[in-house]
């Protein structure tokens, strides 16, 4: 990992109507527009979508740099995650954030080493940590014959 501060840029590009268009250097581009919530069609990932995602998706990146680091084998980390938008003091935000994650091992695996780092890596998740919603996780370890 390179030392902090690291910094991240994007680029976007939006006409009157449409999905925006979001660059980041070497990624590919994202079309991203209203969700059929807000009047929108539906057809590309809206901010909503993409900030509910975010937190399953730093879960799973997050769990596997502490499995690696621990030598833990795994076979799959899948995590389901639903974002609560609501109006708050006149402000629409995400309040609550959940996520269920099921974790799949190989038959003889160490479940509740498993586990542990599963909730070691709730609590390093950089975005969970970045944010004012709160938060809770629902942890299944699910063992593969």
């Amino acid at each position: 990992m390179k030392s902090f501060p690291h910094q991240y840029a994007v680029s976007a590009t939006g006409e009157v109507s449409g999905a925006v268009i979001t660059n980041s250097r070497s990624c590919p581009s994202l079309l991203i527009a209203e969700p059929k919530e807000f009047n929108g069609t539906g057809e590309h990932w809206s901010p909503e979508q993409l900030f509910t995602a975010m937190v399953a998706d730093c879960l799973i990146l997050t769990f596997r740099a502490i499995a690696e680091a621990s030598g833990f084998q795994w076979i799959e980390l899948a995590c389901k995650s639903e974002g609560v938008l609501d109006r708050v003091e006149g402000i629409n935000r995400f309040t609550h954030i959940e996520v269920n994650a099921t974790l799949r091992l190989a038959n003889g695996a160490n479940e509740q080493k498993g586990l542990r780092l599963l909730t070691k890596a709730e609590n390093q998740c950089l975005i969970k940590n970045s944010i004012t919603a709160q938060t809770s996780f629902t942890n299944t370890i699910c063992v593969m014959d």
